[in-house]
């Protein structure tokens, strides 16, 4: 079991498993983005009220979400020990110190734009999915017509009943709990913020785990820089334009 021991110690185990990481959390923005452009739908927040049920009850969902929290966390935790190590390593700083001649500014500064994007984390957890499964949640009921258009009505937490909660088109209405949540200013500016720092995290992070795999090479190593870059613009900017959709247009 020495290999295990190298992984969880050596500075080139842990940066694997930054990629590893990294990469899974990659792929879980993508999810995360598709299940939440449903919030653009014209349609009083049936798509994403339905899509917040599905995320929460599937089993096969909630597994893989106990393997994100545990991702995140790894992730967090292996990059301080990096850092501490790198630190230790070298205690004293150069003579000449040029970093941006050998360095992006993002590499240098990924523990930074790292705690961006935590900090940012922890408060969408706070305000959506802890909420969602144990705040004081309001609910809605969807109808549809003759013509497959949607209406909805809100339902007064006076009236509430557990036999209300299963019947057929009533829902948890976290879609009004975003609507709310993004007519605030302050709320739409820290989403935008933190999707600049995300942006930029994974600028880098994103072709940085490639090479850390050993997926480098002349011949495919432009095309996923170029991948990672337009990555790295693309879902930041869906997931800032939401909020500042439902603040500006909704």
């Amino acid at each position: 079991m020495s290999w295990v021991k190298n992984v969880v110690t050596g500075s080139l185990g842990k940066k694997f498993l930054m990629s590893l990481t990294g990469l899974f959390l990659i792929t879980f923005l993508v999810v995360h983005l598709i299940g939440n452009l449903q919030l653009l739908k014209d349609d009083g927040g049936y798509a994403f009220n339905t899509y917040s049920v599905f995320m929460t009850t599937n089993p096969i969902i909630k597994t893989v979400s106990y393997i994100l929290y545990f991702s995140i966390l790894l992730h967090v935790f292996v990059s301080i020990a990096l850092t501490i190590k790198n630190s230790k390593a070298r205690p004293t700083g150069y003579r000449v110190n040029k970093p941006g001649s050998t360095s992006i500014w993002q590499s240098r500064n990924m523990g930074i734009l790292g705690t961006i994007v935590l900090i940012f984390l922890v408060i969408h957890l706070q305000g959506f999915w802890a909420q969602y499964k144990w705040g004081d949640m309001p609910y809605v009921k969807y109808e549809f017509n003759d013509v497959g258009e949607v209406s909805r009505s809100s339902i007064a937490n006076q009236d509430v009943t557990e036999e209300l909660k299963h019947e057929e088109g009533v829902y948890r209405d976290l879609f009004m709990v975003v609507e709310d949540a993004f007519a605030q200013w302050w709320i739409v500016a820290i989403y935008v913020v933190s999707m600049i720092g995300l942006a930029f995290h994974l600028s880098h992070g994103f072709q940085s785990a490639f090479q850390t795999l050993g997926i480098n090479h002349a011949s495919y190593t432009p095309t996923i820089k170029f991948v990672g870059m337009v990555f790295s613009i693309v879902i930041p900017a869906l997931f800032a334009w939401i909020p500042i959709y439902f603040f500006f247009i909704h």
